[in-house]
């Protein structure tokens, strides 16, 4: 392995983000062979096994494209034709004729490709994506990957070991080809490591007897959360390392399709959408109004918006023109009256699709860490496994949350949970998309990341507490709404808690009626700007010393 390392990091390489497309044109006639194949073989529909492996959603991957394409190695066939991987081909054929020289009773590597072939509708299966390679080519490209992922697998714990022996770009191919691993488009099915063990061990139980503690060492090295006991790995159940750790982290659904419907009737999801609905019955509502100009409507837009926002945009000018000492003022007042502008802004949509695209239309509805925090709540890490001890003490003002570890593989392997969870889990909620919103909503600016981090709940191996926030910040949400009732009752429990708090309730009305609001900003202005043009012509008229020499400095040299 540290070896492989080196060689590795001697080696140049620049990453791609190319489409993952697999090749553009349509071969009519290995397709027709491929069709005819099907109906004459005798096996049962191929749609009795489960797709594991799925392309990441457009969304997620417009985001941050680098996060879901492989940058060093390519496995299964997903990645395979893309030109940039052919030179690792080497690396993965070596680790193959080193399993091989392991296989027991003189076996050859076309002993592995053999057993493969038939998988094959089982490995076909794990796709979503139609693969179009035949038997042969499939099995080969499988076998070699199954080799070189076994490989590096059970000797990634010794790189743990050494890590501090080797240079610093080493450690770096290693960390790359961590999250090449734990990509949702490189995944191979688990199934072909245990065949591939099967031939170097005497049967079947005793390579899945080591396979096990394999993938437990590795998933607790790798996982952005601690995890404590055994991790059970099924093959039949668990068709990759991504799906492994998704199970392992978030809690087991056993709600049925029923209880889905309950949550709905019990308003969960028609809360969600009513927030949308909402957004758009106002956008509607001011467009109606903005556009209306009979009658009333037409008297109360010329006399109470425009006339007095024509006069008050006016005066800025005007008192700037004759007071020359207030015109550094000019550009920030001309500013704010600018902002008071409704009616244009009305009726051309400006003001609504600002509105619209603000964020914080999109990003969930909680305090921050630091207001949290200045409201009472305490952070406390949770003792749980992975999601399990999300909670919130309305009593006590205790909140509780995983302890996640974040590194340089931790912020690609959480992109493609999300990724993996918006494909696979169809039925039931999202779970880990509604954690990451949590920690989106709750980590605004480095002061919330060093809270979180003093209380022992994120440990940041990164360089700084501003990737994290960055990190959070920019990790991606669901793709569709979605209800977590668990997660949605401590939001709620917390946006409670925090609004019975009269320091908080103080602040909202201050930001409410005083800092966001232009028609105060407005008049404030209006009337500072009028009262200092008043006592500049009371100035003018009576002699002003005498109301100000008792502020006059003493003359120099006098005490």
């Amino acid at each position: 392995m540290l070896s492989m390392a080196k060689n590795l990091a001697s080696q140049e390489f620049s990453p791609s983000t190319a489409g993952v497309g697999y090749g553009s044109l349509f071969d009519e006639q290995r397709w027709l062979h491929r069709v005819q194949n099907n109906f004459n073989k005798d096996t049962v529909d191929d749609l009795r096994f489960v797709a594991k492996v799925f392309d990441v959603p457009k969304i997620l991957r417009a985001l941050k494209p680098e996060a879901y394409v492989p940058q060093l190695f390519a496995f299964g066939p997903y990645h395979q034709h893309r030109p940039e991987f052919r030179d690792m081909e080497r690396y993965k054929l070596s680790a193959a004729r080193r399993a091989e020289k392991l296989f027991r009773d003189g076996a050859k590597f076309g002993h592995l490709v053999k057993e493969i072939v038939q998988h094959e509708d089982h490995i076909r299966a794990h796709y979503h994506r139609t693969i179009d390679l035949n038997e042969d080519t499939l099995a080969w490209m499988m076998a070699i990957d199954a080799c070189f992922l076994l490989e590096f697998l059970r000797n990634y714990h010794h790189v743990e070991e050494e890590g501090k022996a080797l240079v610093n770009t080493a450690v770096n191919w290693v960390n790359t080809i961590v999250r090449d691993i734990m990509m949702l488009e490189n995944q191979i099915p688990l199934i072909l490591l245990t065949k591939t063990l099967e031939l170097i061990k005497c049967s079947s139980d005793d390579a899945s007897n080591e396979l096990s503690p394999v993938f437990d060492r590795f998933i607790k090295e790798v996982s952005p959360f601690k995890i404590t006991g055994n991790i059970v790995v099924d093959t039949a159940k668990h068709g990759h390392l991504l799906e492994l750790l998704y199970y392992t982290l978030v809690p087991t659904s056993e709600a049925s399709l029923d209880q889905i419907e309950m949550d709905v009737s019990n308003g969960l999801y028609e809360n969600l959408a009513e927030e949308f609905e909402d957004t758009e019955k106002v956008k509607k509502a001011f467009e109606e109004v903005a556009n209306l100009n009979i009658g009333p409507i037409r008297f109360l837009k010329e006399n109470l918006v425009k006339k007095p926002m024509n006069f008050l945009a006016s005066v800025p000018g005007m008192l700037m023109r004759k007071i020359p000492l207030l015109s550094a003022l000019a550009p920030l007042v001309e500013k704010i009256i600018s902002q008071t502008n409704v009616e244009s802004k009305l009726a051309d949509g400006t003001l609504v699709s600002n509105i619209i695209r603000s964020p914080l239309v999109d990003e969930i509805m909680i305090p921050s860490v630091s207001e949290l925090v200045s409201a009472g709540v305490k952070f406390v890490p949770a003792q749980e496994n992975g999601m399990n001890g999300i909670n919130f003490d309305a009593i006590t003002g205790v909140f509780t949350l995983p302890v996640v570890t974040l590194d340089a593989n931790s912020e690609v392997i959480l992109r493609n949970l999300v990724a993996y969870e918006a494909s696979a889990v169809l039925k039931g909620p999202l779970f880990l998309a509604r954690y990451t919103e949590l920690m989106n909503g709750i980590i605004d600016t480095t002061e919330d990341v060093q809270i979180l981090r003093q209380s022992e709940i994120i440990r940041n191996h990164l360089k700084s507490d501003k990737q994290v926030a960055d990190l959070w910040n920019g990790m991606s949400r669901s793709i569709r709404l979605t209800s977590v009732p668990q997660l949605d009752h401590v939001i709620k429990e917390v946006n409670m808690h925090h609004s019975r708090k009269m320091k908080v309730k103080v602040d909202k009305f201050l930001k409410k009626y005083v800092f966001e609001s232009w028609k105060i900003l407005t008049l404030l202005a209006a009337i500072i700007l009028l009262g200092m043009t008043a006592l500049q012509a009371f100035c003018s008229v009576y002699t002003c010393n005498r109301w100000f020499k008792a502020i006059e400095p003493p003359p120099s040299g006098q005490q």
